[in-house]
C-alpha cells in the first residue's frame, strides 16, 4: 500500500507540473498598419513578460484556413481547407477528418482540461456541416460561435446546447466565461484555453466604453497607399485605382474603429492574467497571443479585406510568455502559425506528430542571426457567392468574382483565379517572396522586401533565370510535402533528387 501511494504522489507530482496554455486568438488583426499600437496590456503583461516574434506569418491570409492550420499544424493542402465556403471545405466533411488530429484533441487524450469560446471556424454551426449541437472532438468545455465574427446577436454552442443573445457585447461574454473557467482550475490538472474574439473584425463595433477612442486616428499613408499598379495580379488593378477621395473618410473610419474593438481585447487579457495570478496559475502558464491573419486598408488601391498574398494581409502578431521564456525580447526567427502546435506539445511534454508540417519554436535562441527558412502561404480564390452587387456594372460576370460592393465602389475583393502560392524565403541577409498565380496568365510576383518593403516593384523579369527556377522548385516541393521532415528540411527533394538549398 505504501508504495503504491508513493508512486501515485509521484506521478501526481510530476502530472501537476505539467504547464498550462492560454492562447488569445483574434481575427483579422494586422501587424503592419499599427494593429499592435492599442494593446497596451498585451504588450505590458505578454510582451515586456516574454517575448515577441518580429516574423510571424500566416499561412493563409484568410480566416477558416489559418484556423484549422493553427489546430493542424498542417498547411492548407494537408488540411484541405481553402477558403472561407463549405464548398472550399471551411468546416466541411473532409474537415471532420482533421478535427480528430488537432493538437487541442492530442492535449485532451494526454489529461489535459481544454476550454474553448469564441470564434471557431467560418461555417461552424451550419446545418450542412454538422449544425449547432455537433462539438469539435477533444474540448470539455466548448462554447462556439455559429457562424462568423459580430459583435451582437449572435448564436454560442454551449457544449452543443444554442444559446442566443441580443445585446451582450460578445468579447466580453468571452472574457467572462474565461474568468469562470479559470476561477475554477487547481494545479492539479493541467488546462489548455483557447479565447477567440470577434475583433478587430468587420463590423468593426466597438464596446460602448470606447467609441470615440481613436476619433483623431486616420488610417496609415505608406507608400502603397491608394496608388494605381500595372506589375500585380489583375485583381489589384480592376477599376477604380486609385480609389476616388471620396472614400478617404470610410477608410479612415474602418481603421480606428477596428481599433476601439481591440480595447476590448486589451481588457480581457489583462483580466484574464489577473485571475491566472489570483489563482497561483500564471507562473506555470504559457500564453500566447496572435491572430489568425494580417489586414489591408487601402494598399494598392484595395478597400479593406485580406486575402491577398502582401505583407500587410499575411503577417499577423505574435507575442508569448511562460516558465521558459526570457522577459522582454524579441526574436526575429521566421515563424508561422502552423509552428504554434507542435510548440505546445512539445512544451506540454507530448510526442508531436510526424503528420504535423510545422516545427517546434526556438523560444530563447541567443543567435541573433536568422536561420534560413523557406515558408508556403496558400490561397484558393473564391467566386460565384452571391456576394458581387446587381449595381456593380461587371454583375454580368459575378461567376468568377466575388465581394463586389457598392460600399467598396464595386472595387471587387476577390475572384476565382485570385488563387495563389508564395514563398516567403528569410535569411539574415535575403527578404524575398515570390508568388505564382494559377490563372491563364500564369501570373507571376516577385519583391525583394529588404529594397523594396512596401513592394512597389514586381522585379520577377529582372532576376536571372536560375533564381526564378530555384525558387520554382522549391514551391513545388513544398507545395507536395507532408510532416515536418519534407516541409522543413532544407534538403529538399524534387522529383527524386536531393536539392541542399541552403
Amino acid at each position: 500500500m505504501l508504495t503504491y501511494l508513493l508512486v501515485f504522489s509521484f506521478f501526481g507530482a510530476v502530472y501537476s507540473n505539467r504547464p498550462n496554455f492560454v492562447v488569445f486568438l483574434t481575427d483579422d488583426q494586422d501587424s503592419v498598419l499599427g494593429g499592435m499600437t492599442p494593446m497596451a496590456n498585451v504588450q505590458k503583461f505578454i510582451g515586456n513578460e516574454g517575448v515577441t516574434f518580429t516574423n510571424s506569418f500566416t499561412t493563409s491570409p484568410i480566416c477558416c484556413p489559418s484556423r484549422a492550420s493553427f489546430l493542424t499544424g498542417k498547411y492548407v493542402h494537408n488540411h484541405r481547407t481553402y477558403n472561407n465556403s463549405i464548398v472550399g471545405g471551411c468546416n466541411g466533411g473532409e474537415w471532420r477528418k482533421e478535427e480528430n488530429t488537432t493538437f487541442t484533441n492530442i492535449l485532451h487524450t494526454k489529461g489535459y482540461r481544454t476550454f474553448y469560446a469564441g470564434k471557431y471556424l467560418n461555417e461552424y454551426g451550419n446545418i450542412h456541416a454538422g449544425g449547432v449541437s455537433h462539438v469539435p472532438p477533444g474540448w470539455t468545455e466548448w462554447h462556439g460561435l455559429v457562424g462568423n465574427s459580430v459583435y451582437y446577436n449572435y448564436t454560442i454552442s454551449n457544449d452543443g446546447v444554442p444559446t442566443y443573445s441580443t445585446d451582450l457585447y460578445l468579447t466580453d461574454v468571452i472574457r467572462n466565461l474565461g474568468i469562470s473557467y479559470i476561477e475554477n482550475q487547481t494545479d492539479s490538472t493541467p488546462f489548455l484555453m483557447v479565447l477567440a474574439p470577434p475583433a478587430p473584425h468587420q463590423p468593426f463595433t466597438p464596446a460602448p466604453r470606447h467609441f470615440g477612442r481613436f476619433s483623431n486616428i486616420t488610417a496609415v499613408r505608406h507608400p502603397n497607399f491608394n496608388i494605381a499598379v500595372n506589375d500585380k495580379h489583375w485583381l489589384m488593378s480592376m477599376p477604380p485605382s486609385p480609389l476616388p477621395e471620396t472614400m478617404m473618410p470610410e477608410l479612415d473610419r474602418v481603421y480606428r474603429s477596428r481599433w476601439e474593438t481591440l480595447l476590448s481585447v486589451d481588457d480581457m487579457v489583462a483580466d484574464i492574467i489577473n485571475a491566472l495570478d489570483t489563482q497561483s496559475l500564471l507562473d506555470n502558464t504559457y500564453i500566447i497571443y496572435t491572430s489568425d491573419n494580417g489586414y489591408h486598408i487601402g494598399q494598392f488601391s484595395q478597400v479593406y479585406d485580406k486575402r491577398q498574398p502582401y505583407e500587410t494581409d499575411i503577417r499577423v502578431p505574435l507575442l508569448m510568455r511562460g516558465p521558459k521564456i526570457i522577459r522582454n525580447t524579441t526574436n526575429e526567427q521566421p515563424t508561422l502559425n502552423i509552428d504554434l502546435a507542435p510548440t505546445i506539445l512539445e512544451l506540454a511534454g507530448v510526442v508531436v506528430p510526424e503528420t504535423m508540417d510545422g516545427r517546434p519554436i526556438v523560444l530563447n535562441n541567443g543567435n541573433n542571426e536568422i536561420q534560413e527558412r523557406t515558408m508556403l502561404i496558400e490561397y484558393r480564390g473564391e467566386g460565384k457567392d452571391g456576394t458581387v452587387d446587381k449595381r456593380c456594372a461587371w454583375y454580368y460576370d459575378r461567376d468568377n468574382l466575388a465581394q463586389c460592393h457598392v460600399d467598396y465602389e464595386c472595387k471587387c475583393q476577390d475572384s476565382h483565379n485570385n488563387t495563389y502560392a508564395c514563398l516567403r524565403h528569410l535569411t539574415t541577409r535575403v527578404n524575398m517572396k515570390y508568388c505564382f498565380f494559377s490563372d491563364n496568365d500564369f501570373f507571376t510576383e516577385m519583391y525583394d522586401l529588404n529594397e523594396d518593403p512596401f513592394e512597389l516593384h514586381n522585379k520577377v523579369n529582372e532576376v536571372f533565370p536560375a533564381v526564378k527556377h530555384w525558387y520554382q522548385l522549391i514551391m513545388a516541393h513544398l507545395l507536395g510535402c507532408k510532416g515536418a521532415k519534407e516541409c522543413s528540411n532544407p534538403l529538399l527533394y524534387y522529383e527524386g533528387e536531393l536539392i541542399n538549398y541552403v
